[in-house]
């Protein structure tokens, strides 16, 4: 058996845990949020529980963002992931990043696609075009996997 030098956590595994760099330890993924009260008031559908797995996904999620890195969310379908990222980036994210969601089908086409990004851009000179001046754009794409080929094979 190889000594902890590291100080890695005895119970669970690497995964449940993140680092907390100023008091110098590992600290569970649910300690990092405050705790989740249910709201009465709020719709049945609107009740997210956070949990390590979803905590976990956001923060490495938007670290990435942050980073100006692209972020690929595979999983299995009724996981989550669209509500974990619909949620950080409509609350996490700070004010200078705005969000273009879009929602793909079997039947989209790719200048569907085009089109629905081209009208949330703004044109800054002939054959530019970009977010509002002092915004960054985060371009959401739902379900990538769905659309049908096209004739060329798009």
């Amino acid at each position: 058996m190889i000594p902890d030098k590291l100080g890695f956590p005895a119970e669970g595994s690497i995964y449940d845990y993140s680092y907390n760099l100023k008091k110098k330890e590992w600290v569970k993924w649910t300690d990092t949020v405050p705790e989740y009260n249910v709201d009465t008031k709020q719709n049945y559908l609107d009740i997210t529980v956070p949990t390590f797995d979803s905590i976990r996904m956001q923060f490495i999620t938007r670290l990435l963002l942050l980073n100006k890195k692209h972020v690929l969310s595979p999983g299995p379908t009724g996981t989550g992931k669209t509500v974990n990222i619909s949620s950080l980036l409509a609350s996490q994210m700070p004010d200078d990043y705005a969000q273009i969601n879009i929602g793909l089908s079997a039947q989209t086409s790719a200048m569907q696609l085009q089109a629905g990004m081209d009208e949330s851009f703004e044109k800054r000179r002939k054959g530019i075009y970009g977010p509002p001046t002092g915004k960054r754009y985060v371009i959401f794409i739902d379900d990538l996997n769905m659309p049908k080929k096209e004739t060329f094979g798009a």
